[in-house]
């Protein structure tokens, strides 16, 4: 299923592109809804280009017809994300740690400059390979997406204000 969210951050581009490189703001990521833990496995810069490898736990109540399929504690992924801080674009994998199989995602986002701050737009696709299922799973994870894209509009903005 595609998905596309928008954020509207007021804060100038150069400094949201920076927080959301930066080590002590990917680990307040864990402050957002559903998620128990943002780990930073990787965060490499060359020249304007920063590799990032973002561990996340995802922890909510979970219904009986989705723990049949998975448990609560195995879910979690690992975001492979490529950063051009330059061109204020990321493209991103979603990789899950468990039920690789049951799971698919990317997505590409792009900061553009807007009045005195910025407009985060990200454009992806997820897709649960459970049939029947699958399409209620992807409206409930994107749902909770942008749920996330809300509150860390908020965090960004927190953190770039100091």
């Amino acid at each position: 299923m595609d998905f596309t969210l928008h954020q509207e951050i007021p804060a100038p581009i150069d400094a949201v592109e920076a927080a959301l490189v930066d080590d002590d703001f990917l680990a307040r990521m864990a402050e957002l809804p559903k998620l128990g833990s943002a780990d930073v496995l990787l965060n490499e810069r060359d020249g304007d280009t920063v590799k990032l490898q973002v561990r996340y736990l995802f922890q909510a109540d979970l219904s009986a017809s989705v723990t049949r399929f998975v448990d609560p504690k195995d879910l979690t992924w690992v975001e492979d994300s490529t950063v051009d801080v330059a061109q204020h674009q990321t493209a991103c994998e979603i990789k899950p740690d468990n039920y690789a199989n049951l799971l698919s995602g990317s997505y590409e986002a792009r900061i553009s400059a807007s009045g005195t701050g910025c407009v985060r737009t990200v454009k992806g696709t997820i897709k649960v390979h459970v049939p029947l299922l699958g399409g209620k799973a992807e409206k409930a994870i994107i749902g909770g997406l942008s749920e996330n894209a809300d509150a860390q509009t908020t965090l960004i903005t927190e953190f770039v204000a100091g």
